[in-house]
């Protein structure tokens, strides 16, 4: 979509006074110098840095503190090049590339991506996952999860990774680790016939037809909440391959998870999307009575922060002892950020929130909240990103 630029935009005034109440500077959103686009590259393709310039016509210029990623003008459409239709360069923030390189996810972590959709978060964290472990991908929403397997395959990342369509708050499933040692590869006789084979796109009938029903499970989850999650895809190193349903679909329990729990946790919780100046820019098509219905209305951030506490304290409970949780949001108000945190400090003893040692060369701030940061388009030239980090501590 061709916007506006962004000092061409005139603010209605209810947007205005949300942003003062809100201590966040209008001019954040008129500046007359808009946040550059950003890419990460593929690793592997370092080398082709000049053929990659030359297919989407724009210089790529490295970002010094953040591996792997480079800016280029915001006007660049990367879509029909060559190099993105094959996987090379794929568009995120860099803002969301620091919070995925917040985890320091090592060789072998499991990790839980509580709200994946888009998917470009995903696919960096199997980018840097290397060769073992595995990564769970979780939305709520099934057409935006499908979207993401669409990009696992399309950049052939997928192979660790497995994806349900499942609302976050209440997602229970532990890594297949957990199945994976004790599987003996013999079942009951009714068990036989859902041994998970390779998945592939092109699946027997007999898979669809469970596909369907599990659709159905789903669909019906607001009337059931123990209805099993939706497994849309998953990679044939993830652990799935050989197990039968009931080995994947094991609810954990407390002591469960302080041993085998997740490694990693990644809740880049739903939002009001005030942070990103490309986001608000669309109300000028969309309507600024859109803007009022889905951002500045009272009830409906109220729901989305009752929301966001429940994915961080869900995204917890499934972190192992030890184990490393980030929260972030694309929101720059201090209800859906410092409000929260303090929230779930409050009422999760075990805690802690952690400095983020890469951040001392990060072109961002603190939050209110101590070891917390903030990424906003004129501190960091990016768009706008709350980011804090937690460990579970020994009880």
């Amino acid at each position: 979509m061709d916007v506006e630029s962004p000092s061409n935009m005139a603010l209605p005034d209810a947007f205005i006074d949300f942003l003062n109440k809100n201590q966040l500077d209008p001019s954040i959103y008129t500046t007359s110098d808009p946040t550059p686009r950003y890419v990460r590259l593929k690793p592997g393709c370092e080398g082709e840095i000049e053929e990659i310039e030359t297919q989407v016509e724009c210089k790529l210029e490295k970002v010094d503190w953040l591996p792997g990623f480079y800016s280029l003008s915001p006007h660049v459409q990367i879509a029909n090049s060559k190099a993105y239709q094959q996987g090379k360069i794929y568009g995120i923030d860099a803002a969301s590339g620091a919070a995925v390189s917040a985890l320091d996810i090592s060789l072998g972590d499991h990790v839980l991506d509580l709200c994946a959709a888009p998917g470009a978060k995903l696919c960096m964290i199997l980018d840097l996952l290397g060769s073992s472990g595995s990564v769970t991908g979780i939305d709520v929403a099934r057409h935006r999860l499908a979207a993401c397997r669409t990009m696992l395959l399309k950049y052939s990342l997928g192979d660790l990774c497995r994806l349900f369509v499942a609302d976050g708050t209440t997602f229970s499933l532990l890594p297949i680790r957990v199945f994976s040692d004790s599987n003996s590869g013999e079942y009951p006789s009714d068990e036989k016939v859902n041994v998970y084979k390779e998945w592939t796109s092109r699946r027997p009938w007999k898979d669809r037809k469970r596909a369907a029903k599990e659709r159905v499970s789903v669909a019906s989850q607001l009337a059931s909440p123990t209805q099993d999650p939706e497994l849309i895809y998953y990679g044939k190193n993830s652990g799935v391959v050989g197990l039968t349903r009931s080995e994947i679909y094991q609810i954990c329990h407390g002591s469960d998870v302080l041993r085998c729990g997740y490694d990693k946790v990644l809740v880049d919780a739903e939002c009001t999307h005030d942070g990103s100046i490309k986001h608000i820019q669309k109300f000028e098509y969309w309507g600024w009575k859109t803007l009022q219905r889905r951002v500045l209305n009272a009830e409906r951030t109220d729901d989305l922060t009752v929301l966001q506490l429940q994915l961080l304290t869900n995204g917890f409970r499934l972190l192992k002892v030890g184990g490393s949780l980030v929260y972030s949001t694309c929101s720059l108000t201090v209800a859906q950020n410092e409000d929260v945190v303090e929230q779930f400090l409050g009422q999760n003893t075990s805690a802690e929130l952690l400095q983020i040692d890469a951040a001392k060369n990060w072109p961002c701030r603190s939050g209110q909240i101590p070891k917390t940061l903030r990424f906003d388009p004129m501190t960091s030239r990016t768009s706008g990103l709350f980011v804090a980090k937690f460990t579970k501590l020994a009880t």
